[in-house]
């Protein structure tokens, strides 16, 4: 009897143990899935501010964003859009910061392809404007994708580079730094190649890797922001933004206000102000001939006298 009761315990303790290691590997999979959102809910790849003291120049984010004290946490992708009026800068963390000019889009995502732990790399895309990138390259390359090129920033080191899109496809590339790191442009139509070498500047004219201006003149970064005339004519007219104040009126120097001179109109029928008439500048007229005063009447002697003198001859 005592060995028919070990035997049983045995028994039970080695399904005891089968159903242990059962539960174990059942619960593995649910703590890989528990675990999985502490990669989602990773650090953001940029963080926008929202808010200018300059009018005009709050950026506008939208995407997978998450808004909290006047900034927005982009987490995987966004668009980030400059005002009109002020240059954008864009924090990313742990890595440095992107400077969107004034008036320009881009578009920003971390590379997924890239294994699980380490830092992707971040890709930019625009099609018009400029950038100004200050941040450290790692491991893996930063892409910025334009409508002509793929420029890949490759690491380590610290990159500034900035890139311009101008007209006709006109691309500007600047390289700064004795120890940048390597910028590789590479055609979408072609597959060509061309090195922005460290502490060069380029300009790829008309969308095209074959017609490179070396050292070029312009800089490549952000334009200088100029305002000119009414700054907001349509927020003016819906009311959103007062109107300029007019001027004070001139004042006379004994403290009276001035009196407005009266409007100067011409009359194509009249002659021009300080004009003599015409009559006054030609030559001058004879003086016309005195008129005969009138026969005085006679009386009645006056008439006999009269009638004598015309029988007698005296006229």
């Amino acid at each position: 009897m005592p060995t028919l009761h070990c035997a049983a315990n045995q028994r039970i303790m080695q399904y005891l143990c089968v159903l242990g290691v059962c539960v174990l590997m059942a619960a593995l999979p649910l703590a890989a899935q528990t675990a999985a959102p502490a990669v989602t809910h990773s650090s953001p790849i940029a963080v926008v501010p929202l808010e200018s003291a300059t009018p005009g120049g709050a950026a506008t984010v939208t995407g997978a964003l998450q808004v909290t004290g006047g900034k927005a946490l982009i987490a995987a992708s966004g668009a980030v859009t400059a005002g009109q009026a002020s240059n954008t800068d864009v924090a990313l963390p742990l890595r440095g910061s992107l400077r969107v000019c004034a008036a320009t889009t881009v578009k920003l995502a971390a590379d997924a392809s890239v294994s699980s732990g380490e830092q992707p790399g971040l890709m930019i895309a625009l099609d018009h404007g400029a950038i100004e990138a200050s941040f450290s390259a790692g491991t893996n390359a930063d892409t910025v994708l334009t409508p002509d090129f793929r420029i890949l920033i490759g690491g380590p080191g610290a990159a500034h580079v900035k890139i311009r899109l101008a007209d006709h496809g006109d691309t500007c590339v600047d390289n700064p730094g004795g120890n940048a790191p390597y910028v590789l442009v590479t055609s979408v139509f072609d597959g060509s190649l061309y090195r922005v070498q460290p502490g060069q500047r380029v300009m790829f004219q008309h969308g095209s890797v074959q017609e490179v201006v070396d050292q070029e003149r312009e800089p490549c970064g952000c334009p200088p922001i100029q305002v000119q005339g009414n700054e907001f004519p349509l927020a003016q007219s819906a009311g959103l933004v007062p109107l300029a104040e007019p001027k004070p009126s001139q004042t006379a120097q004994n403290g009276k206000p001035a009196v407005a001179a009266p409007p100067l109109v011409h009359n194509a029928g009249e002659p021009a102000p300080g004009a003599e008439p015409a009559a006054a500048s030609g030559a001058a007229q004879p003086a016309a001939a005195p008129a005969k005063p009138a026969p005085k009447k006679r009386g009645f002697f006056g008439r006999i006298g009269g009638f004598f003198r015309r029988i007698f001859g005296a006229e």
